[in-house]
Parts: structure tokens; C-alpha cells; sequence
């Protein structure tokens, strides 16, 4: 028994060493293609953006969004999705997998703009001053109040998160660092609705919408070796 727990233990402090030979893998491809990636998709946004925006329905405000206030704080977990849509991908090791990953996540946000074109939707006014805090200009001209339902922004999250769940127990990180891949889930979601830039219906349809991508994504994935 002790030295099947030793083995676990060495087990579970190896692990760091074996994400980081992961992101060595196509280290390019990734670097380059989460780039172009996101770029591409901004652009496809943006004109989603632009051409629905004087038909945008304003999404309705629950008691959640009462009780959760604007908190500038929020800004630093709301911009952090950045590197954690980045995580996944970086820590698969096979290319088969890698494209697989890329098709399945380019699904959910064409699914994504389909839903803004179909059914523009908006963040309702509100009347809070963020003059004071000069990078909220920054956010709120990358994701305008258009563009609501679902977040895609909460979407690519929870997509993220799920994959990264299974890829940190494939590597025997153990339940601390699922956890704090959880936890990091949830302070981005929080934050969508703590910048004001969504609404609690806004983030449980994205989180639906991850739902329905990464589940079959996870279940045909292709198994290959490094």
C-alpha cells in the first residue's frame, strides 16, 4: 500500500513536467493559429456587430443581475479569458486532436454569430460612470453591448473549462488543480455580468452552448500519439 501511494504522489508531481513538454508540441501551430484564430473571429464579429445593431433586442434583467453590482475589479478575470482559451490547446499534444479542437471550437462561435445575426440581442443601458477607469473604454470597444445572448465570452469559457477538467485528469493534476481551473471558470462568468457587458441569461445560454460543442467534441475525439 506505501508504495503504491508513493507512486501516486510521484505520479501526481510529475505532471507539471509533462503539460510543459505538451506546449513544446507544434508550439508554432498553436501560437500561430490561436493568434489568427481569434483575429479572424473579431473581424466576423464585428460586422455581425455593425450590420444588426439598430434591430437588437435588450435582453431582460433578472434579480441575479440586481444582486451581483458593477465591480471594476472584474476587469482583470474578464481579460484574463484571453490566456485561458489559449490553455487547452496549448497542452494537447497531437495534431490530429489539435485540428479536431480547432474545427469543434469554430463551430461554437460560428453557432455563436449565427445566433447575434438570427436574433440580434443587447445589454441594456445602464448608468453607471466608468469614465474613472480608462481600460473599461478598451473592453467595452471590444465587446459592445451588442452581441448579448449568448456570451460568447462565457461560451468559450466553459468550452475551455471542460476540456481543460478532462486534459488536467489525463495528466494526473489531481483535485486541487481541477479545481482551480473551476474556480477560474466561474470568476470569468462572474465577470461578464460584474463589468456589466452581459446579463444572467446571457451567461447561462453561453454555458449551454458550450455544453452542446464540447461534450461530442470530447466524445470523438481523436487518439493519437504525440
Amino acid at each position: 500500500m506505501s508504495a503504491m501511494n508513493d507512486a501516486l504522489i510521484a505520479d501526481s508531481s510529475a505532471w507539471p513536467h509533462t503539460a510543459l513538454a505538451r506546449l513544446r508540441y507544434h508550439f508554432w501551430l498553436k501560437a500561430i493559429g490561436t493568434t489568427t484564430f481569434i483575429s479572424v473571429f473579431f473581424v466576423a464579429y464585428f460586422q455581425v456587430l455593425r450590420s444588426t445593431a439598430d434591430r437588437a433586442t435588450l435582453m431582460p434583467v433578472t434579480l441575479l443581475d440586481h444582486w451581483i453590482g458593477f465591480e471594476h475589479l472584474a476587469l482583470y478575470p474578464y481579460a484574463s479569458l484571453w490566456l485561458y482559451v489559449g490553455l487547452p490547446p496549448a497542452l494537447l499534444a497531437g495534431y490530429r486532436e489539435l485540428i479536431a479542437y480547432g474545427w469543434w471550437v469554430g463551430g461554437l462561435c460560428v453557432a455563436g454569430l449565427l445566433c447575434f445575426f438570427l436574433w440580434p440581442t443587447a445589454v441594456p443601458p445602464n448608468a453607471i460612470d466608468t469614465s474613472m477607469y480608462p481600460a473599461f473604454q478598451i473592453i467595452q470597444g471590444m465587446d459592445a453591448a451588442g452581441n448579448a445572448c449568448p456570451s460568447l465570452h462565457v461560451a468559450t469559457a466553459a468550452f475551455s473549462a471542460i476540456w481543460l477538467d478532462r486534459l488536467l485528469d489525463e495528466l494526473g493534476g489531481g483535485w486541487r488543480v481541477r479545481v482551480v481551473n473551476g474556480l477560474w471558470f466561474a470568476l470569468i462568468a462572474w465577470s461578464t455580468m460584474a463589468t456589466k457587458q452581459h446579463v444572467a441569461l446571457d451567461v447561462l445560454a453561453g454555458c449551454a452552448l458550450a455544453v452542446v460543442f464540447a461534450l461530442p467534441s470530447l466524445r470523438l475525439r481523436p487518439r493519437e500519439n504525440a
